[in-house]
């Protein structure tokens, strides 16, 4: 993976470094009706930044469309962008989602740089090369894997996230650590997400980007082990585009903290996943994330939705990547309806709703 990941105190110095002699007219920014708000003006007191193109979309994933990505490509086309203009992504997932694809397919691909603005968007869509946009209802449906040139991080952003955004960054962090080994798991499980330490956050942080780091380098085109990275994913994607179905959207890390709950009793129950260590990380995903309600009327609409998980092969089988521990992965895991189903009463169970 050829992609600089680095936290920065110093954000308008290296982001001008990462222009690499490029004229201001030919760097635009993408940001989101919230972020030319509260994070672009740090910029635009800048002599080189206040003179490059921005380019603004609504804010928020159901605007991840066909229609804003149309819309970029067209500022960009009016603005004079070549193959060798470099474009800024300034926001959470939703922006380096949609930019990253934006920039990958216009003119057959410009440059482009990630600056997250948000915990999840630091810790896992900006980092990795994945881009793309929600279609006919399901998530991240069509896209292309072409990494940044860089990804630069700035902690003070995460200042300005309100708890549920914090938590929803977080989730995936808990996924990192699940993946990773037995000491980055005690250091996700003793972070006190109640009073936040964001010095001690950032240090989490690059060790859970270095997780994510590790597998892509492996597999950067997700052939293989880099299916790990979709754990919590198969029911957690499948909760948030029903979420997104019924006009009551939920964050992403949301709906993966939930899908995790899922996933780590089909690992325990296929895999023999330790239970106690089941239980530690169900307690704490319930404690501080609460639960997306679901009827057991729902359940087929559920699993229609899982088959199209993108790590299917076709052949009708639902795949999961699931652990047999901390640390030790089993990918393409063919579950049948019956378990995905008795999952589905664990997650009820467990968050009350049963």
């Amino acid at each position: 993976m050829n992609q600089k990941v680095y936290i920065t105190q110093n954000l308008i110095e290296d982001l001008r470094k990462e222009c690499d002699g490029r004229s201001a007219n030919s760097v635009f920014f993408l940001v989101d009706e919230n972020t030319r708000k509260l994070c672009l003006p740090k910029f635009m007191e800048d002599d080189f930044f206040g003179n490059v193109t921005v380019i603004e979309i609504k804010a928020n994933d159901d605007h991840k469309t066909l229609e804003s990505l149309a819309s970029v490509w067209t500022s960009l086309q009016k603005n004079g962008a070549t193959r060798k203009s470099l474009m800024i992504n300034l926001g959470g997932g939703m922006v380096t989602d949609l930019g990253g694809f934006a920039a990958s397919t216009f003119k057959r691909g410009m440059e482009y740089v990630n600056v997250p603005t948000t915990l999840l968007g630091a810790v896992d869509a900006a980092v990795g090369g994945k881009t793309g946009i929600n279609f006919g209802g399901l998530k991240n449906e069509i896209g292309v894997i072409n990494s940044s040139k860089s990804v630069v991080i700035n902690a003070d952003f995460f200042r300005t996230l309100d708890a549920v955004n914090l938590r929803s960054g977080y989730a995936e962090m808990i996924k990192h650590g699940l993946i990773s080994n037995k000491e980055i798991w005690k250091h996700i499980l003793s972070f006190d997400l109640e009073n936040i330490d964001y010095n001690r956050l950032s240090e989490l942080l690059l060790e859970s980007i270095s997780v994510k780091e590790k597998v892509v380098e492996i597999d950067p085109t997700e052939k293989g082990l880099r299916k790990v990275l979709n754990f919590g994913h198969t029911v957690g994607h499948a909760f948030e585009s029903h979420a997104m179905e019924t006009g009551k959207p939920v964050l992403h890390g949301y709906a993966v903290a939930w899908g995790m709950i899922s996933e780590l009793y089909l690992s325990y129950k296929l895999l023999g996943f330790p239970k106690e260590t089941l239980s530690t990380a169900v307690r704490m995903i319930k404690e501080n994330y609460g639960a997306l309600p679901i009827k057991c009327d729902i359940y087929d609409h559920l699993y229609d939705l899982m088959t199209h998980d993108k790590k299917n092969e076709g052949d009708g089988r639902i795949l999961f990547s699931l652990l047999k521990n901390i640390g030790e992965i089993e990918i393409n895991v063919a579950v049948s309806k019956k378990d995905i189903l008795d999952s589905l009463d664990f997650y009820r169970e467990t968050v009350g709703l049963a």
